[in-house]
């Protein structure tokens, strides 16, 4: 058999800001290089949700008091509980009197009564309700200190390494703490593993007990794409919030905590989306196991194969950058056959200013067989001959 040359193939394009949306799972550092907004809350934190690209911190990694973002961790671990079937929507959970008791907001639960799981969920998140979380947390695991404990292990397993919870409503406790890294972390995740239950964040106002109380995100009335997640207050943590908003397919996850009033709270978060949305464009590249390009065939049936990535690949750069982007398909070529669907056969280079290139391995889209003893001989005479591979 005449064999083609292993000769390096590669191809490169620049990307326009028009050919590409969608999302992916790349992450990256911030980018230090980008003008970058003046907020006055001690701790900030934005991320893009898709693709987890850092885009602006301000002692995100600093132990801070999560008040009732808190909670955030709390309906974490409700949602799990129906997503188990541990729970429906529909059970009927017991008031205790320690839930009756407990300060801070309320929903005003009556000791003795039973509230559904689905009412409960609106407790919280709309009344930000400190009974309605012990009322969770004593029927999940028998007591608030032991569910503490459980949410704790639940967000630290996802990298949240600055945090520890000693109650379920986030009231300030002794070895109470989070970060804005970490709660960004945690609402990243809820987003991701129970989108069926995420509708309720934008709930602007629910009734308990006769009593009609608004959502303390005041950001859900402004139209800026905000559609959650948690407010919270304390003396000691000031005024906080974790906010996702979305615009045009992007959703971006913003913290800001130890604000001095609910006016400074909500500048700073117009502010920083404002500046992440404008700054930033979202580009997705390829879907997973949809063909993103081709490679050359040696003596196949065909002569290319399609090649394809095996996850989302997609990427957040800054708009300036957006005609920088070079994308490359590395492959030894031409393939030699038969190839497997599967193989691995090339490699995807994505390089954009100021990172490192990140590399994903791309795969045979089909199989592709050989061709037959005849059409061999062929080849190999017209490479004799011209020099080239073609049948």
């Amino acid at each position: 058999m005449i064999k083609s040359p292993g000769k390096r193939h590669w191809q490169a394009f620049i990307l326009l800001v028009f050919l590409i949306n969608g999302w992916g799972h790349a992450v990256t550092p911030p980018l230090k290089t980008l003008v970058t907004p003046k907020l006055s809350a001690p701790c900030v934190y934005l991320v893009d949700f898709a693709t987890g690209t850092v885009l602006f911190e301000k002692e995100a990694t600093t132990p801070i008091t999560p008040s009732s973002m808190t909670k955030l961790a709390t309906l974490y671990e409700l949602f799990a509980a129906l997503q188990d079937e541990r729970l429906i929507l529909a059970d009927m959970l017991p008031v205790s009197e320690k839930a009756w008791n407990a300060r801070g907001s309320r929903s005003f639960l009556k000791v003795g009564d039973h509230i559904s799981v689905e009412d409960l969920i609106r407790c919280i998140i709309v009344h930000s309700g400190n009974d309605a979380c012990i009322v969770v947390a004593e029927a999940l695991c028998g007591s608030e200190s032991l569910f503490a404990d459980t949410i704790t292990a639940r967000v630290q397993s996802f990298g949240a390494q600055t945090t520890a919870f000693k109650n379920a409503t986030g009231w300030p406790d002794k070895g109470h703490y989070s970060s804005a890294a970490d709660l960004a972390l945690i609402a990243q995740h809820l987003i991701a593993d129970f989108p069926q239950y995420y509708h309720y964040f934008c709930e602007k106002e629910f009734v308990a007990n006769g009593i009609l109380q608004h959502n303390r995100n005041t950001l859900l009335w402004r139209d800026i794409g905000v559609d959650g997640l948690k407010t919270g207050r304390t003396d000691a943590g000031g005024y906080g919030i974790v906010v996702s908003a979305i615009q045009k397919g992007q959703r971006l996850i913003g913290v800001v905590n130890g604000c001095k009033s609910d006016k400074e709270r909500v500048q700073n978060v117009e502010e920083l989306l404002h500046w992440g949305f404008s700054a930033f464009a979202f580009y997705q590249l390829a879907d997973k196991n949809e063909p993103i390009s081709s490679a050359e065939v040696w003596l196949g049936e065909v002569p290319n194969v399609d090649l394809v990535t095996d996850q989302n690949v997609s990427f957040v750069v800054p708009r300036h950058q957006m005609r920088d982007i070079k994308v490359e398909v590395i492959y030894n070529g031409p393939l030699e056959t038969p190839i497997k669907q599967g193989d691995r056969i090339a490699v995807l280079r994505v390089s954009i200013p100021e990172r490192e290139p990140v590399e994903y391995p791309l795969f045979a889209g089909t199989s592709v067989k050989s061709v037959n003893p005849f059409k061999r001989i062929q080849a190999a005479i017209t490479y004799l001959l011209f020099g080239t591979h073609s049948l």
